[in-house]
């Protein structure tokens, strides 16, 4: 093969590696110091893994006020563990939520921190995401 007929051939080649070397992770993990990544841009299909600090023994849960249901679908209920204290009675854990991008636009994931028979009482915190997939 001649040299300039191989030139045309390495260009398209090199840039098809380089952008299957770059593609965007298929998970996106969020917790409640990575709020700040917010708004999250992602593609579809891509799943996004939430993680924030829980102590249900005190009363306290995460609501899901808002999904983000028009381009977010849900893979599971709330996951409740609690990696560091294995043994003791009412030590704080993690709530975790996994979503995929399933459809192409703009939504909002909102969750509070609240006992759900304090409705009057402000949240305890507040996770508040604008999601936008393409």
């Amino acid at each position: 093969m001649p040299i300039p007929r191989l030139s045309r051939w390495l260009l398209p080649a090199s840039l098809t590696l380089l952008a299957a070397c770059s593609q965007a992770p298929s998970t996106v993990s969020l917790d409640d110091d990575a709020q700040s990544r917010c708004p999250l841009a992602l593609y579809t299909g891509q799943e996004v893994l939430i993680s924030l600090r829980s102590n249900p023994s005190t009363g306290f849960r995460w609501e899901v006020k808002d999904a983000a249901s028009g381009v977010l679908k849900s893979l599971g209920p709330e996951v409740y563990s609690n990696p560091e204290d294995v043994g003791l009675v009412g030590s704080a854990g993690q709530s975790t939520w996994r979503y995929k991008a399933e459809k192409t636009g703009n939504g909002h994931l909102l969750m509070v921190y609240r006992r759900p028979w304090e409705a009057d009482v402000a949240p305890a915190s507040t996770f508040d995401c604008q999601v936008a997939v393409q």
